[in-house]
């Protein structure tokens, strides 16, 4: 007659295993899941990387070409505006009018709250050239210009 400690024993390892093997099961799909996922991420960055890199080398020669041109070296200054401002006789109004911006924005830059952008510091440069006159006749025109339309 057998042991029946020895059957007792293998019948425990034998229900053990299936039951471990059904826990197991799942979890090894999930696994190969996030293995196959995880492939397919790398190579869409590997992807995206070899983009980058033809990108920028693209992209440079451009960069050159913009860093050839010439650069602005005209310079702004808060109390030169408001001085010139006040030279010329004109209101912040009029003043915003001959630049295309707002009163607020001409007031904003002589208070030093904001900086004007390159092409108004140019536009300012012009107004520099120009005397009274010329800046009257000027908004003289465009009023004419606005009556008419």
């Amino acid at each position: 007659m057998p042991n029946i400690a020895a059957l007792l024993k293998q019948e425990i390892a034998r229900v053990a295993k299936k039951q471990v093997r059904a826990e197991v099961e799942p979890l090894k799909a999930v696994n190969a899941q996030h293995r196959k996922t995880i492939s397919a991420l790398k190579a869409q960055v590997t992807t995206l990387e070899r983009r980058i890199v033809t990108l920028s080398r693209a992209k440079t020669p451009a960069a050159t070409d913009a860093d050839k041109e010439p650069v602005s070296t005209v310079r702004f200054s808060a109390k030169g505006l408001k001085t010139h401002r006040a030279r010329l006789g004109l209101s912040a109004i009029d003043f915003g009018r001959l630049l295309g911006v707002t009163a607020q924005t001409i007031y904003n830059w002589e208070q030093e709250s904001s900086r004007p952008r390159a092409e108004q510091v140019n536009r300012i440069a012009a107004l520099r050239k120009m005397g009274k006159r010329e800046v009257q006749r000027i908004l003289e025109a465009a009023d004419s210009a606005q009556e008419a339309a």
